[in-house]
C-alpha cells in the first residue's frame, strides 16, 4: 500500500460520513422544531468543544496532514462557520483541497519531517510516518467521533454504520 492509500482515501471516507450524520443532524432539528444553533452549540461537556468546533478541526486536522505530508501549501479556513450549510462547505472544500494533491506527492512523505504547531509559537518536528500515526490520524477521529457522538447523545438517529460511512 502506498503511503497516498494510507492518508487521503481515509480521511475523505471518513469527511464523507462526517458529512452525512451532520446532514442528518439538520434534518433532526428541523424535524423536532429545535433552533439549529442547540445541535450546532451542543457539547458532551461544559469544558468541551461544541459540535461546530469538531467539525472544523476534524476539516483542520485531515487537511492541514494531507497538505504538510505532500509538501504542499496547507490551506487556511478561518472558523466562521454558524450553519450546517457552512459547515457542509467547509468539509466539501476540504475534501476537494485533499482531492487536489496529486498521490505522487505522497512519495516518500514517511521519512520526510513533517514541522507542526503544537501551541502558540511552538512547533514539533516528526518523520511523516510518526506524525500521520501519532499526531493526524488520532486526532482527525477524536473529532469525527465527538461530533458523531453529540449528534447522538443529542437524539440524532445514527449509529455505527453511518459513522463508518456504511450507511
Amino acid at each position: 500500500m502506498s503511503f497516498y492509500d494510507g492518508t487521503a482515501p481515509l480521511f475523505t471516507h471518513a469527511l464523507i460520513a462526517l458529512s452525512k450524520v451532520l446532514a442528518k443532524g439538520e434534518a433532526y432539528v428541523k424535524d423536532q422544531g429545535l433552533a439549529p444553533e442547540v445541535l450546532l452549540n451542543a457539547r458532551l461537556y461544559p469544558n468541551m468543544y461544541p459540535l461546530t468546533r469538531q467539525v472544523q478541526l476534524a476539516c483542520d486536522f485531515s487537511g492541514r496532514a494531507c497538505a504538510r505530508l505532500a509538501g504542499v501549501e496547507v490551506p487556511a479556513m478561518p472558523d466562521t462557520e454558524t450553519t450546517f450549510a457552512q459547515l457542509q462547505e467547509r468539509i466539501a472544500k476540504t475534501i476537494a483541497h485533499i482531492k487536489a494533491i496529486p498521490p505522487e506527492r505522497y512519495d516518500g512523505s514517511d521519512i520526510r519531517d513533517v514541522t507542526f504547531p503544537v501551541g502558540k509559537d511552538q512547533t514539533k518536528t516528526l518523520s511523516g510516518q510518526r506524525f500521520l500515526n501519532h499526531v493526524a490520524v488520532p486526532n482527525f477521529f477524536f473529532h469525527c467521533t465527538t461530533a458523531y457522538n453529540i449528534l447522538r447523545h443529542n437524539g440524532v438517529p445514527i449509529g455505527k454504520l453511518d459513522f463508518l460511512g456504511a450507511n
